[in-house]
C-alpha cells in the first residue's frame, strides 16, 4: 500500500497533510509513504524529519502519486497532480466541492474517489476526524490575535500611576467553534467581550465562557438550528430585527470579529457599510468568512483595507497562519479517517462503501460523481434508511401475535409490552442525537 503526502501548490497555503507522527502510524500499518519534497518546510517540518519518520522524499508530485493506493493533501489536489494513481486510489483532502461541480467530474475521469473531510458527518464517531471544527479553532484564536495587532491599543484594563486604561470591548458575530475560540481568547487577553448567533443553544456556552449574549430572542431564533447542528438561514424578517439590534451595539465595540457561514451558501452579511461608519476611527473588524464572500460589506479578501477610520481584515486561510498546529491537526484527522479504510490484516486499502462516514464524504467513485449534492447520486444512501427499518417493522408484530393464540388476554399485553420496548429503544437513539448537535 502506497501512500503520496503532497506539496501545496497555493501560495497561502502553508499547511501539510501529513507530520512525522503520522508517518510512523502508517508505516505501523503497513504502508509505504511518498512524501513530496518540501511538502513541510511552511510548517516547520524539514524532509530529514519525514525521512526519520521512514517515509521516502520524492522530488515532484508525478514520482509521489506514481502507483499510489491513498494521496494526502489539504487542499484538493489538481487533475494534473494524480496523473499516475492507481485506479480506485482513495484521494483525501479538504475538497471544497460547493460550486466546483466541473472540477470534480475532472477528478472522476483520472479513477480515484475523491474524499472530501469537511463534509464528515458530526457524530461522536467522527469527532477526531472533524476538519472543520479543528481549523476553525484555530482560525477563532488567530483572529483575535489578528485583531489585536491591527488594534493597536492595549485590550485589558490597565491602572497606572499616569491613569486607567480601558478595557477594549470585542464584539463576536457567530459562535460556532471559531467564534468560541474567539471569545476565549479574547476574554484571555482581558477584553469586555460579547457575542451573537442566531442559535439557542449558543447563549449557554457564550454565558459560560464570561461574556454577554446579544440577540433577537423570538419563535423564528427557537427554532434556528439544523440538526447537524448547524445555523439555518434566517428569514428576512428576522434579519432586520437582528440588524437593527446589533446596529445599536457594534456602534460601542473597539473589535469586532465575523464568523457566519452556512455550509454551501454565500456568508451571510451581518455588518453593513453604515454599521462600519457607526463605529469609532481605530476600530477594527476581522472577517472570519471572507473566501465565501465575507461578513462584512466592502472586505476585500487578503487584503486590510481601512474605511472610516476602521480597519477591515480580510485575511485568507486564517488556520494556515498558524501552519505547524494546524497541520499537526488536520493530519491527525486524516490518519484517523484513512485508518477506517484500511484492513489492518491484510495491510491494504479496503474501503466499506456502505459505512456512514464514506456516504457522507465521497465525492467520486467508478470514474463519476457519486455524491448526491453534487450531481451524482449514492444509491446506498437511499437504500440503508429502508433495509433498517423493514426489519424492525417485521419482528415486533410477530411477537405480539404468538401469546394471542393461547390466551385471550396475552393481545392485549403484548402490543403493550412491545410499545414499551419500542419507547425504550427510541429514547437513546434522540440521546445520541443531541450529542451530536453539541459536538
Amino acid at each position: 500500500m502506497r501512500v503520496a503526502v503532497l506539496s501545496e501548490t497555493e501560495a497561502n497555503e502553508g499547511r501539510v497533510a501529513a507530520t512525522p507522527e503520522t508517518v510512523k502510524k502508517l508505516k505501523g500499518l503497513g504502508a509505504d509513504v511518498a512524501v513530496e519534497e518540501g511538502a513541510g518546510d511552511k510548517s516547520g517540518i524539514p524532509d530529514s524529519e519525514y525521512k526519520a519518520a521512514g517515509a521516502t522524499i520524492v522530488a515532484d508530485a508525478a514520482k509521489a502519486v506514481a502507483k499510489a493506493d491513498v494521496v494526502l493533501s489539504v487542499r484538493r489536489p489538481s487533475v494534473a497532480q494524480l496523473k499516475g494513481i492507481n485506479d480506485g486510489a482513495a484521494v483525501i483532502s479538504i475538497a471544497d466541492p460547493y460550486g466546483n461541480e466541473a472540477e470534480l467530474k475532472k477528478i472522476a475521469a483520472t479513477g480515484g474517489a475523491l474524499f472530501a473531510m469537511e463534509l464528515m458527518p458530526r457524530i461522536t464517531r467522527a469527532q477526531v476526524m472533524d476538519v472543520l471544527s479543528s481549523q476553525a479553532n484555530l482560525a477563532g484564536y488567530r483572529a483575535v490575535i489578528d485583531g489585536s495587532a491591527e488594534y493597536g491599543r492595549a485590550f485589558p484594563m490597565m491602572m497606572t500611576a499616569a491613569g486607567t486604561v480601558p478595557a477594549a470591548r470585542v464584539f463576536i458575530m457567530g459562535v460556532g467553534v471559531a467564534g468560541l475560540q474567539a471569545i476565549a481568547t479574547a476574554r484571555r487577553l482581558g477584553a469586555i467581550v460579547t457575542a451573537t448567533d442566531v442559535r439557542p443553544a449558543t447563549k449557554e456556552q457564550v454565558e459560560s465562557l464570561g461574556a454577554k449574549f446579544i440577540a433577537v430572542e423570538d419563535d423564528e431564533f427557537k427554532q434556528a438550528e439544523t440538526s447537524g447542528g448547524y445555523a439555518k438561514e434566517m428569514s428576512k424578517e428576522y434579519q432586520a430585527k437582528q440588524a437593527e439590534l446589533v446596529a445599536g451595539h457594534i456602534a460601542k465595540q473597539d473589535v469586532v470579529i465575523t464568523t457566519a457561514l452556512i455550509p454551501g451558501r454565500p456568508a451571510p452579511k451581518l455588518v453593513t457599510k453604515k454599521m462600519i461608519e457607526s463605529m469609532k476611527p481605530g476600530s477594527v473588524i476581522v472577517d472570519l468568512a471572507v473566501e465565501r464572500g465575507g461578513n462584512v460589506e466592502g472586505v476585500q479578501p487578503g487584503k486590510v483595507t481601512t474605511v472610516n477610520g476602521v480597519k477591515l481584515v480580510g485575511h485568507l486561510n486564517v488556520a494556515g497562519r498558524l501552519a505547524a498546529s494546524a497541520s499537526a491537526l488536520y493530519a491527525r484527522n486524516l490518519y484517523a479517517f484513512l485508518e477506517t479504510l484500511i484492513d489492518q490484516e491484510k495491510k491494504s486499502i479496503n474501503i466499506n462503501w456502505d459505512d456512514e462516514l464514506v456516504k457522507a464524504t465521497a465525492l467520486t467513485r467508478g470514474g463519476a460523481v457519486v455524491h448526491p449534492n453534487f450531481g451524482g447520486s449514492n444509491s446506498s444512501k437511499a437504500e440503508a434508511p429502508a433495509a433498517d427499518a423493514k426489519p424492525a417493522a417485521e419482528k415486533k408484530p410477530a411477537a405480539a401475535k404468538k401469546p394471542a393464540a393461547k390466551k385471550p388476554a396475552a393481545p392485549k399485553a403484548a402490543p403493550k409490552a412491545a410499545r414499551t420496548a419500542a419507547t425504550k429503544t427510541a429514547k437513546p437513539a434522540v440521546k445520541s442525537k443531541s450529542k451530536s448537535k453539541g459536538a
